[in-house]
């Protein structure tokens, strides 16, 4: 199964015993939007609904942090997923949360994982079948084997600026990035951590909602300035289409990509990190 399916590619794999799709629906809070509510009104029939946006470490004083392994292995356990499953993930986001999901299942172990291209706005636009209500499963195994080298804290991004020996790359809108808009967070300052680039997630999709072409996803960091022989670190606001970044990335192969967990929401509500406008 390649990392990136399409809705034809899911149609004909619908009922196949070692299949599991899961509809990874995450909306921030300006968009009005009840994920679970959405989910049980109209979903692809045997999607399970991972409820990603709480998971999360509740510990952590940012939001969006990574969960334990101990907590993503009991969720998606419970959901009836198997680290040996072939797992199809969705979103019908604005914020393309189906990355989010493919990252964590990457992170804890793992291996045979895939975003269905479109979305369900792409399935729903096709007449494709839906299902309502909640899908009842059997709780399943699910080892959590994380891996090494895919999370950079704080303090590895303020080493870095020193040492340039990864580049960061800003999921961010431009505006936000630059300074121009303020963040929606309250008491979170302006601007980019210094040296990072900017490619704005939503340059990586086509109109319908599908990703582009390799030569497309080349030419978008390309025109950043990023070095795509050089590893990186993705940001965003809160960790979550920083993680569309990497997914673009490992399309184009590349997989010494990590990700910056805490992203703006801790930078920039630190007074004591170095900040950039422009």
């Amino acid at each position: 199964m390649d990392s990136l399916v399409s809705t034809e590619w899911l149609a004909r794999e619908l009922g196949s015993g070692d299949i599991r799709i899961v509809d990874a629906s995450y909306h921030l809070g300006s968009a009005g939007r009840d994920a679970a509510a959405d989910y049980a009104a109209g979903h692809i029939p045997g999607a399970v609904f991972l409820s990603l946006g709480t998971l999360v470490d509740a510990a952590s004083p940012v939001e969006n942090t990574v969960p334990p392994a101990d907590f993503f292995a009991a969720r998606v356990g419970d959901l009836g997923i198997g680290a040996n499953d072939r797992i199809v993930l969705y979103d019908d986001s604005a914020i393309r949360s189906a990355a989010r999901a493919w990252y964590l299942f990457h992170l804890f172990g793992a291996r045979k994982v895939a975003i269905l291209d479109g979305g369900l706005g792409k399935w729903n636009a096709e007449g494709r079948p839906l299902a309502s209500g909640v899908e009842h499963v059997t709780p399943r195994h699910f080892a959590a084997l994380p891996a090494p080298g895919r999370l950079r804290s704080k303090a590895d991004v303020l080493d870095n600026i020193a040492s340039k020996a990864e580049q960061l790359v800003d999921a961010r809108g431009a505006a936000r990035f630059t300074g121009e808009e303020a963040d929606p967070r309250p008491g979170i300052d302006l601007g980019h951590i210094p040296g990072a680039c900017n490619v704005s997630f939503g340059l990586l999709y086509n109109p319908d909602g599908t990703f582009k072409d390799k030569a497309g996803l080349e030419a978008a960091f390309a025109s950043a300035g990023i070095d795509l022989a050089r590893p990186i670190i993705t940001s965003c606001g809160s960790g979550v289409t920083a993680c569309v970044l990497a997914f673009a990335l490992h399309q184009l192969g590349k997989n010494d990509v990590a990700l910056y967990d805490g992203s703006w929401t801790e930078w920039g509500g630190d007074p004591a990190t170095p900040k950039a406008l422009g």
